[in-house]
């Protein structure tokens, strides 16, 4: 039985803040230039986990309501980015934020919109926006055909994967116009890489949801795989993750 989105994470925090990559700077410099963020806007970071997109926001003198589902993650995430007054954190969902109406100047949301009710998220976002309130959905998609690597990495997970297939966010990338219709938006990429030895390849791979842990029958044959393909790769002890960081944005109303 497949795990609900908001609990999925929950035996896998650690390897989630030590190995998943973060987010370019440049996507702040994107939103100040595009959308006139400003450090006086309060913003919403839905599904905000860890912190890892939350902390740009607050480095940027922003106040931040972090809402997290999560209790592990919201935690982790709240011991994280203690240091940062500016700091609430929030337990809620995209769907239920519990936020006030009108109290935020943005919502942005990274790596996470692909397990929203989308038709329960977007009334929920124009409600807590302030008139002309800016959304932002970011993603950090593999390049799954970039490398020799990333070809054999993306076998793996289609091989031994509990339901990769299932839970791609690419499936959500390219529908998104459909959460911002009747408005209108706009997109960005960016760049962004990782370099692991096998211990981080292999904590990279475990802080995903759908990578069975130790006593799943796939799991000891993926971790097999995995040494298999890092040995072939390997460059210098080191494989290169690589990723497209990909930002839509605009005005729900």
């Amino acid at each position: 039985m497949s795990q609900a989105p908001t609990a999925r994470f929950s035996d896998r925090v650690e390897d989630y803040v030590r190995y998943r990559p973060g987010y370019p700077p440049e996507v702040v410099k994107l939103l100040r230039v595009e959308c006139g963020l400003q450090p006086a806007h309060t913003i919403a970071d839905i599904a905000s986990g860890t912190g890892a997109f939350t902390r740009l926001l607050l480095e940027g003198g922003n106040g931040v309501f972090a809402v997290e589902p999560n209790a592990a993650m919201r935690e982790a995430g709240s011991r994280l980015l203690q240091p940062f007054a500016h700091l609430t954190s929030v337990a809620g969902t995209a769907e239920d934020t519990t936020l006030p109406s009108a109290s935020v100047d943005f919502v942005t949301a990274a790596q996470a919109a692909h397990w929203f009710d989308r038709r329960q998220a977007r009334p929920e976002f124009v409600r807590i926006l302030k008139t002309g309130g800016w959304c932002v959905l970011i993603w950090n998609e593999r390049r799954t055909e970039a490398t020799r690597f990333l070809r054999d990495y993306e076998h793996l997970l289609l091989t031994y994967g509990t339901d990769y297939k299932e839970v791609r966010h690419e499936r959500t990338t390219q529908t998104i116009h459909e959460f911002f219709a009747p408005a209108q938006h706009q997109e960005r990429a960016f760049d962004l890489r990782q370099q692991f030895d096998f211990e981080g390849a292999a904590g990279r791979l475990m802080s995903s949801s759908y990578a069975p842990l130790a006593g799943h029958p796939n799991h000891s044959p993926m971790m097999a795989e995995l040494q298999r393909i890092f040995s072939v790769h390997e460059q210098k002890g080191v494989v290169e993750f690589e990723y497209s960081t990909r930002v839509f944005y605009g005005r729900l109303s």
